[in-house]
């Protein structure tokens, strides 16, 4: 019940101060000691900090932590927090017993006076939860858009108090990451990456962590890697030539592989492409994850398992239109070739006028947004009803008359591309289809997905694959 009620910064700062157990450090460089400034401001400090300190000259902070390429990025974090942390047990050998240490650390960027950068910030927790016990490590990653650099630097000092307030005393990691905007909103600050471990948190699937932040509003996309880490996308894809490919990957089926490798091969392609510089996406809405408005956090973790096998990286976004997803990776790709690969069915409803009623500008204003910037289509074929190949060469006569010169332009700046070297052979497999089969333990799903998927589903049991197969092989 005493969680409950929602505690204000100025709380949450003086409940820390109050706890006998909890003491340590803050090390914060790039927005003053916000964070800090906090606990000093609501008394009882003496009870907390051992010691706080802001390593501002770049010297100074190579000095102590290590020359490094750059000073706003997880590297620097965790060097400040490698080197903090130890000093604590170090120096206060007497407090060991009852203590519950703690090492604070955030390495920031503001606005600058010209208003010519993007704020943003890594802010790290290494904390024990019982004394004498091995730390675990919190890191996030967080955006701030308020368009003042004093304000940015109060959002900075509560989201700080509210880390540490959480990772001390909240239990779940779900629950520390509802608690890290308090105070705060979207608008003024978001949280793009999560990552918890350590002994007190080995349970924790981090993938899961990125899945929660889109869900709960503090981002509208995370990213994980093939080896399940999550990661930052604003630097995961600095100044990268993105090639995105969205669906529900339930499961991933050889359609899913020719679609990426295909169009892997025209992009590369693409005079404007470096391919030393090309990073694959598969994306996952969180509307393809819901079913009747609810999200499967099983299913959702099945499908990651499956594209992880296949050395992908995983993107979840909210950005249900394929416009609002382009104008993001615009944003960082800083107008380097962006790729995206659709079905031709898709495409018919990005030309579907009904899907941008509430737009004020209507399908202009969308397509504005989606070809206006360094972005190529790339169309996979369909087999129609009949069974004849559904490709762009006929798209346009499907077309209403007042969109065919529309489609036309997009065509004569090769903005689109039909996907010509497609497996045909493959377009007869639906997912859906192969779902149902591997419920309900028949054979022949097997030929319509990739060998890797199809070990992953029998070794894990994923998609509610029965397990007693394999139980029976092993008895037998």
């Amino acid at each position: 019940m005493e969680e409950a009620k929602k505690l204000t910064t100025q709380e949450k700062a003086l409940r820390i101060n109050l706890s006998k157990s909890i003491y340590g450090s803050f090390a914060e460089i790039g927005a003053g000691q916000e964070v800090a400034a906090n606990f000093f401001k609501v008394g009882g400090a003496s009870g907390t900090i051992a010691k706080t300190m802001s390593a501002y000259d770049m010297k100074f902070s190579d000095a102590i932590y290590g020359v490094g390429d750059r000073y706003v990025c997880e590297d620097r974090l965790m060097r400040m927090l490698s080197h903090e942390y130890p000093l604590l047990p170090e120096r206060l050998p007497h407090r060991i017993e009852e203590t519950r240490f703690f090492a604070f650390a955030d390495t920031v960027e503001v606005l600058n006076f010209e208003r010519t950068n993007h704020g943003h910030g890594w802010i790290g927790l290494r904390f024990q939860l019982t004394p004498k016990a091995e730390p675990n490590d919190c890191v996030i990653h967080v955006k701030m858009h308020d368009n003042d650099p004093l304000q940015q630097q109060v959002s900075l000092g509560i989201v700080g108090v509210n880390l540490l307030y959480a990772c001390m005393f909240l239990k779940e990691p779900e629950q520390i990451i509802s608690s890290l905007l308090d105070g705060l909103t979207i608008r003024r600050m978001e949280v793009d990456m999560f990552r918890i471990h350590g002994p007190d948190f080995g349970h924790v699937d981090n993938r899961l962590m990125a899945l929660k932040l889109v869900k709960n509003g503090l981002t509208k996309a995370a990213m994980f890697g093939p080896d399940g880490q999550v990661m930052q996308p604003s630097e995961y894809l600095y100044k990268k030539n993105v090639l995105v490919l969205r669906g529900r990957f339930r499961p991933v089926t050889h359609v899913n592989v020719d679609m990426l490798l295909t169009s892997r091969r025209h992009f590369k392609n693409e005079p404007d492409v470096d391919r030393s510089k090309i990073v694959t996406i598969t994306e996952l809405t969180l509307n393809d994850l819901s079913a009747e408005g609810v999200i499967d956090e099983k299913d959702f973790l099945h499908r990651a398992d499956i594209v992880c096998s296949l050395g992908q990286n995983v993107m979840v976004s909210n950005y249900f239109e394929y416009y609002r997803l382009v104008d993001y990776l615009s944003k960082i790709t800083k107008g380097r070739k962006t790729g995206m690969v659709m079905g031709i069915y898709a495409l018919q409803k990005v030309f579907d006028e009904k899907t941008y009623e509430n737009l004020r500008g209507g399908i202009l204003e969308c397509f504005g947004s989606l070809f206006g910037t360094n972005i190529k289509l790339y169309i996979y074929p369909a087999l129609r009803n009949d069974g004849s190949l559904f490709t762009l060469k006929d798209f346009e006569a499907d077309l209403p008359i007042n969109l065919k010169s529309l489609f036309r332009y997009l065509m004569d700046s090769n903005k689109l591309e039909d996907i010509h070297d497609a497996n045909v052979a493959n377009l007869n497999i639906i997912s859906d289809n192969v779902l149902a089969m591997i419920r309900k333990g028949e054979s022949g799903w097997e030929k319509f997905v990739p060998h890797k998927v199809e070990e992953a589903i029998k070794e894990q049991g994923l998609f509610d694959y029965p397990l007693k197969h394999k139980e029976q092989g092993l008895v037998a």
